[in-house]
Order: structure tokens, then sequence, then C-alpha cells
């Protein structure tokens, strides 16, 4: 259900597709990585503003399945870049935040699966905000994903086919028993959702920036809300 703070209703899930963290470095004639280190910080403030709000679900487009076509060098720089932050994470716990992963673990480093696993077994009490980040992540591979499951459910009868509806299927998609995303937002410009959420942002809103995401912050975030909060949602209805 949505939340309404001073005058303002607040989308319960918002998804964030992370984009300009190259075109924002090479403005600066810096390295793609510096483009990548300044995304990260701009995520840690926006995670925050988000908690501070009350916002509940926050997903954040960390890394596609199609990003492994990127450079060696850029990827390399990821990997450490995601294993500095994971390390920094363990930080939301105090802060009552669960943590969870979408997407499949096994084509990271064994040392980086770890950490990830380790994370959302610590943090799976917690109740106050859940943040999930989409990492080897693709809508399309989430619904395959959530079709083999259903499937073996059907082999091993464990369901019927009666059973299957858009209730069980969502359910088995990463997301789980995550609500479905109310708002997403894309910075940089770009207007597509390239793969991010597809079955989740079926009725969601959504609110396009050209605004590169290292330099998203609180203000950009108080725009979205703000656009959002003036949307008539009718889902199909009059």
């Amino acid at each position: 259900m949505a939340k309404e703070t001073a005058g303002i209703v607040l989308p319960r899930h918002i998804g964030f597709i992370m984009d300009g963290n190259g075109r924002w470095a090479a403005k600066r004639g810096l390295p793609r990585s510096l483009g990548h280190k300044a995304g990260a910080e701009a995520l840690r403030k926006v995670v925050d503003a988000c908690r501070r709000r009350g916002i509940s679900y926050v997903t954040l487009y960390a890394f596609s399945t199609e990003n492994w076509k990127r450079p060696d060098d850029e990827i390399q720089a990821l990997m450490k870049l995601f294993k500095e932050y994971l390390d920094e994470a363990r930080g939301f716990m105090g802060k009552n935040t669960r943590i969870i992963f979408l997407g499949d673990k096994s084509p990271f480093p064994e040392e980086l699966r770890s950490k990830m696993i380790s994370l959302e077994k610590d943090s799976a009490h917690h109740t106050a905000m859940t943040v999930m980040l989409a990492m080897n992540y693709g809508g399309r591979d989430d619904i395959v994903y959530a079709a083999k499951r259903i499937a073996q459910l059907y082999a091993d009868k464990d369901i019927t086919a009666e059973d299957i509806n858009e209730k069980t299927f969502g359910g088995l998609l990463y997301t789980g028993s995550a609500p479905d995303a109310d708002l997403i937002v894309r910075s940089s410009g770009e207007q597509r959702l390239s793969n991010f959420l597809l079955w989740q942002s079926a009725y969601a809103e959504f609110y396009f920036t050209d605004t590169l995401w290292p330099d998203f912050d609180e203000k950009e975030l108080e725009k979205a809300l703000t656009v959002y909060s003036g949307r008539s949602r009718r889902y199909g209805g009059v």
C-alpha cells in the first residue's frame, strides 16, 4: 500500500536503472572505473534517502546479464568495486535492512559469491527495508528461471496445472514475495527498460531523467517522487 509523506504519495517499491557512469567519467576525462566508483557513492546516498522516507523496497540494476560483454579491464574493476561495496554493505545491517541479490550468482568469483550468500543469510530477519541488488540479472532470464522452477514443481507433483496463476508464478521469480515495482527510475536520458524487472514492472510508473547516475542525489529523487505522486494509477480501470 502506498504511503503519504508531506502530501506526497510514496511508492512502496522503486527500481533504479543506474545509467551514465561511463559518460560521467568521459565528460571529466576520467577512466570508466572512476565513473563506476562515483556511481556506487550515489547508490549509497539514494538508498539512505529512500530509507529515511520509509520506502520499503528498493531494487538497483547493478550488473546485467549483458554486461559480461564489456571489456575485461572494466569487468575486473567492477568486480573489485562490488567486493568493496559488499564489505561496506554490512553497515546497512544496523539499520534493519534486508539485502537480496537478484540473478544467477554462479558466474561471479568465489569470494564475491560467498559475500553475497553471507549477506543474504545474515540480513534475512531484517524487516525495516529490503534492498535488492540485481547482479548478473536480466528480466527475461528471471522469467525463464521462474518457468523452470514451476515446471520442476509440476514434475514433482507438488502443484497441479490449476495451481499455476500469476501469483504462483510471480512468487517464483528472483524477487520472490516482494511487491511489484511501483516506480522505475532511469538516469542518463535513455528511455527503455533494458531487460530490467520485465514481469514486476507491468503496472509501474516510469520516470526518465537526463541526469547521469553519479549526479543523481536526494534532490533528483525528490523530483521523481513528486512526479510519481501526481500520476493516476488505474491498473486498467477507469
